[in-house]
């Protein structure tokens, strides 16, 4: 059993689907890979079967938050070392996925840190990505430069620590900044994104979500957490 696990939610990916699970094949050939449907109506869950080590099936949308959370617990009951989280989308290269990891040999959590001052983001989406970065930092101590990416690399230790809140996107950002006031270490690592496919994000009703969150942390404001010391990894397999 490999102890890196991937943990992919998916929405209505039919399309890109194929070409997400291949590419990471290729780059972690020995990764064990983790689907999870999440109320799709497309042909999502049939290739997430074919394709994937494990299926998790949600037969109605509970939300990405949801997703990541079934995956966790999936991924710890195998024992895992590391997880990696990636969208089904194909916005993110999985030939980056090595780099992430490798990061953690330094850090509890690696962040995938697109470029949010170039032209290829959507002007909205770098306004939005930009103030929940700017908000996520001062109530989390710093240390995270792209908020709202979802991949990442995450330590066992973390997962086994970390509980957060939320069913949507706003798991995400709980997530992390939770992880930061407990003293974790948390790196970027650029990458490249490609946008495509609109995103499943609801402007209005997931950015809501997201500054709750950020005000139920707003306590932490300018927080200095005591760092905690960074064990090597063991072996992977």
């Amino acid at each position: 059993m490999s102890r890196t696990v991937v943990v992919m939610p998916a929405l209505n990916a039919e399309g890109s689907l194929s070409f997400v699970i291949k590419s990471l094949r290729k780059a972690l050939p020995h990764a064990h890979l983790i689907g999870i449907n999440d109320g799709s109506s497309d042909g999502t869950p049939a290739l997430l079967r074919s394709l994937c080590d494990d299926a998790i099936d949600f037969p109605e949308n509970m939300g990405k938050g949801a997703a990541l959370r079934a995956g966790f617990a999936a991924a710890v009951q195998l024992d895992c070392r590391e997880v990696l989280t990636i969208d089904s989308d194909g916005q993110h290269d999985p030939s980056f996925a090595p780099s992430i990891l490798e990061a953690l040999g330094i850090c509890h959590v690696a962040v995938g840190m697109r470029d949010l001052a170039g032209d290829q983001m959507p002007r909205h989406r770098r306004v939005a990505n930009f103030l929940s970065t700017t908000a996520t930092r001062l109530v989390s101590g710093g240390g995270v430069a792209d908020s709202q990416s979802g991949f990442r690399g995450i330590r066992r230790e973390v997962l086994d620590e970390i509980h957060a809140v939320g069913n949507r996107y706003e798991f995400e950002t709980d997530f992390i900044i939770r992880a930061a006031l407990a003293g974790f270490c948390i790196t970027n690592v650029p990458i490249s994104t490609i946008y495509g496919p609109p995103s499943y994000f609801r402007e209005v009703r997931d950015a809501a979500l997201v500054v709750g969150v950020l005000w139920s942390h707003r306590a932490g404001a300018f927080a200095k957490p005591v760092r905690r010391t960074v064990t090597l990894l063991e072996d992977a397999n």
